[in-house]
Formats: structure tokens, sequence, C-alpha cells
């Protein structure tokens, strides 16, 4: 069972969080900043003096192939390249020696990520690696002279643990390449709104002020059902369902806005939608809990006029089912720093949500099985 004074008892948050997740967490912003100030420029440069490509192809699972979401999202409709995020272990059909592929691993190790990497250089295709300096991933890199590998540490972290250290180059290179406008300001004032957030959400700022664990609580042992409106609430709906999964070992629902209005928001009706107290042929487990519907909007404050038409009538819907919501708006002008401060915010209360009730957010047991029935 949950108890909410928990998360305001120093002592038991450090020891539900023995591998520091809410440290890895909050060094967000820190590690932007740390990443921009290790970044090869001149690899950069010798990217984009080839030219823009005709699109980019963003190849990485897990925690790594988020980058590739970071990267599409804020790009977004300004784009002049399409940007696809590919995560099995084979690139697309169409892509040739004018396309871009960028292989990222965190660990330099990923079987999927390596496979598209070896296919990307048989091809021919512009290939760009990110991931650990001396990994497999850096050796298929060097297999051509026109390949460029840009190295990153997570210093420890898990890859999850890590995204702005391995998103950091993408952006970076999708601004030299001119694909989309980043500036080293651009991520600098980022980095500072997520140390605000970081600040704002750390484990001594009381639960009555603090959202990220007022979240947190609100979602555990929930079914939360994350829908975002555009790309970049989109993007972050994505993210958030993961770090459920991965901290919390939760499951979740996403989605954006105007597609779920079409389908997801049927499940309103449903029985996951229901306290069904009054049901007496139920079967009940003594202890177990109800898993029902929580609903959290992801705002990107710059959503078409029709989506937010939509969000406010989906409103009245909930209320007049009892479903309840929470709703989080994004800070800061630039589109990165916009999905920026929505990403640090949930992952604080993923962390939350994992120490509510009772979980280790850090081992991730089923990959590791996973793995180890695949060596």
């Amino acid at each position: 069972m949950i108890n909410d004074a928990m998360l305001d008892n120093q002592e038991y948050l450090t020891n539900l969080d023995p591998g520091q997740m809410l440290e890895a967490v909050a060094s967000s912003g820190a590690q932007i900043r740390r990443a921009v100030s290790l970044i090869n420029r001149d690899a950069l440069r010798k990217v984009a003096n080839d030219g823009k490509p005709r699109a980019i192809v963003v190849a990485g699972m897990g925690g790594s192939g988020v980058s590739g979401e970071v990267l599409a999202a804020v790009a977004g409709p300004s784009s002049s390249i399409p940007i696809v995020v590919e995560r099995t272990h084979h690139l697309p059909g169409w892509v040739s020696p004018i396309d871009l592929v960028i292989a990222v691993s965190c660990s330099g190790s990923t079987e999927e990520t390596l496979s598209v990497a070896d296919e990307a250089s048989r091809r021919g295709a512009r290939l760009v690696t990110v991931g650990a300096s001396g990994s497999q991933l850096e050796e298929i890199s060097k297999r051509s002279a026109s390949s460029v590998h840009l190295a990153i540490d997570a210093e420890g972290r898990m890859p999850r643990a890590s995204l702005w250290t391995i998103a950091t180059p993408l952006l970076m290179l999708a601004n030299e390449l001119g694909v989309a406008e980043i500036s080293d300001a651009d991520l600098e004032l980022t980095a500072d709104l997520m140390d605000e957030i970081s600040v704002e959400s750390g484990v001594g700022v009381p639960t009555i002020e603090n959202t990220a664990k007022t979240l947190g609580l609100s979602i555990a042992e929930s079914l939360p059902m994350l829908w975002g409106t555009g790309a970049i609430g989109r993007a972050a709906t994505g993210r958030f369902m993961a770090q459920l999964a991965e901290n919390a070992k939760m499951p979740a629902i996403y989605g954006g806005l105007p597609e779920v209005g079409h389908n997801q928001i049927v499940s309103f009706d449903g029985l996951l939608a229901k306290r069904s107290d009054d049901d007496l042929f139920r079967d009940r487990v003594d202890g177990a809990a109800e898993r029902l519907i929580h609903l959290v909007l992801m705002r990107d404050d710059a959503e078409h006029e029709a989506v937010t038409k939509r969000v406010n009538v989906i409103k009245e819907i909930v209320e007049d089912r009892g479903i309840p919501m929470t709703e989080l708006h994004a800070r800061g002008e630039h589109r990165l720093a916009r999905l920026a401060t929505l990403t640090v915010l949930t992952d604080w209360a993923s962390v939350y949500a994992a120490i509510a009730m009772g979980i280790d957010p850090t081992p991730i047991a089923p990959i590791n099985q996973l793995k180890a029935g695949l060596a």
C-alpha cells in the first residue's frame, strides 16, 4: 500500500533508491552542459561539409532511441527533411548514399543498433555513430573515412538516466546541418529551465509543494493514460511511458491528440474507468490495488487551436465520468525547452511513483534476463 508521507522522508527515499536514480534525474541540465563542452565540433563540421542529406534516420533502442524522438520533435514541422526513428535490426529499404544514418547506443554495444550501423556502412549511406569511446559501434564507424563517431560518456548512469548526454550531440548536429535551429545559447537556457524544475521537484521539497511527488503518488497503482498535444507532447508521453515501465515497473498507455480522440477515449466507458465497489460478483484479492485509469495531459501551449478545443471538451468528458486527471504544461519558448521541461518533470515523477510503491527504480531484471537468454 502507498504511504503518502514516505515521499517526504529523506531516509526512506535514500533507502529505496540505492542506485541513485533521483540523483541521475537531477543531473539532466548538467548533462546538456557537459555534452556541449565535450562535443567534437570538428566532427560536426565534417558531417555538415558533405551537405544536407535527403533524410535522417536515427537508429537506437530503449533510452538511447529516445534521442531520435527528441530530435524529430524539436526539429518539428519546420525541418526541411524527414527525420525517421528506426527501432529494429534493419534500415528502411529506401536508405541510400544520399541519406544520413545516425546510430545511437549509449554503451556502443546494442545488438539492433550495431546491425543497422553495419547495414548503413555496407550500403554506403552517410553514417554518424554516437556512443561510448572504443566500443563496437565506433569500430563500425572506422570502416569508412567519411563516417564520424561522436563519443559520449554516461559516467556510469544507465541509458534511460542519460537521455541528455545522448541527445545533445544529435541536436548540435542538426543545428550544424541546418535541419533545426538549436544554438549553444538555446541549449544553455534549456539546461537552466531543467535545473529550475529539478529544484522544485527535489527530495527536500514537501509533497504539498512538489508537482513531481504529487504526480508520482497520483499515478502509482493506477493505469496511467498519457496524452500529449503536438509533436512535443507526443514525444514527452512516449518518454514518460518508458520511464514508468523501467523505473516504476508499471504499464502505461500513451498517445497524441487529436488521434487518441478517435479511439483511446472510448476506454473512459470501460471497466478500468469505473470503480466497482458495488459489484458483489467480482473476484478480489486481499491487498490488491484496483488499477483504474488516471489521465495525464501533457500540453505544449503552441498546440493547434483545434486541439485546444478538443482538450476542453475532453476535460468535460473526464469530469462527467469522475476520472482523475493531471494536466502538465511545457515551459520555455524554444521547442527544445518545451520538450525538456515536460520530460524532466515526468522523469522525477516516475521515480517517485516507484518509491511510493516500495519499488527500487534502478534494477531491470527482465531486460537482463532477456539479454542473457539471447547471449
